[in-house]
């Protein structure tokens, strides 16, 4: 295998592999038109690297190895070495330099896809919760410091954002499986229910991996009873109202997932919970 650090990196030996996804495809709002507009691009940059790192892990053509070489080498980028591999990087190193935040929140999200790599088992919801400590806190972390936010406002971000990560493991559980043998259910859980993971290949979820999907919404609904807490704490008003919108997006989420069967169609929000949430977000980021 080519080692890209060998040979000096162009676009001919390009990093990045990209899904086709976007910021419309996610379930929650990514910089919306509430976010500061001077404070959307370096939102979207972060957003744009995140997601091409997560496109690397994600990829089921590459081995583990390249897979960590290639997000190895975005860190790199970042850090300021040469080359135009990975114009994600790049851009977001700019974005760094331009508005003095760290890089340590981009340098967490690739040590989460390094794990998604790798690590295809979660032992227990200590464990899930220690990938999301780096695959999900980060991003509300850096919001919260494009803002200029009190790093009081910390965890019940970290809150939301585990939440919203563990809402999406669920919604994808079947996929994750299938196509990449990444099981995010921990297999405590898995196991008190006598429930394999090959369960995750059924047409429908039987009753003990039901029991599981429940049992992990309980806990994500103490998540999101922790994150009720940060619109109250943010000062930016727009990332208030944003912040108060997601928190009730993904109480919205949850309870469909405790509705729905994510083996058997995809339980997704509607234009309708996007439209509710949007002004129940804005009228509960008021300031009292």
């Amino acid at each position: 295998m080519t080692v890209l650090a060998a040979e000096t990196p162009t676009a001919d030996h390009a990093l990045e592999t990209p899904s086709g996804k976007d910021r419309g495809d996610e379930n929650f709002p990514v910089g919306s038109f509430l976010i500061r507009k001077d404070l959307r691009v370096h939102v979207h940059a972060f957003y744009r690297f995140a997601r091409n790192a997560d496109d690397i892990a994600d990829n089921p053509l590459l081995p583990a190895d390249d897979k960590v070489r290639r997000l190895d080498r975005m860190g790199e980028i970042l850090e300021g070495a040469a080359g135009d591999d990975s114009p994600a990087a790049t851009a977001m190193r700019a974005s760094l330099a331009k508005t003095g935040t760290t890089a340590q929140h981009c340098h967490d999200v690739l040590r989460a896809f390094r794990l998604d790599a790798t690590k295809l088992r979660y032992r227990d919801w200590d464990d899930l919760m220690e990938y999301c400590r780096y695959s999900a806190s980060p991003v509300g972390r850096q919001l919260l410091d494009l803002h200029g936010e009190h790093r009081e406002t910390w965890p019940p971000s970290d809150a939301l954002c585990s939440a919203l990560q563990v809402l999406n493991h669920l919604q994808d559980c079947a996929d994750d499986y299938r196509n990449l043998d990444r099981v995010y259910l921990p297999l405590d859980l898995l196991g008190q229910v006598r429930a394999s993971v090959t369960s995750l290949t059924a047409p429908a979820a039987s009753p003990g991996l039901r029991q599981v999907i429940d049992r992990l919404l309980d806990r994500t609904d103490r998540l999101i009873a922790k994150a009720d807490e940060l619109p109250g704490r943010v000062e930016a008003r727009g990332l208030r109202w944003e912040s108060a919108t997601i928190v009730d997006l993904a109480r919205r989420l949850s309870h469909r997932l405790r509705r729905g069967d994510p083996l058997a169609t995809r339980v997704a929000l509607s234009k309708g919970d996007f439209a509710a949430a949007l002004v129940t977000g804005i009228f509960r980021g008021r300031r009292r």
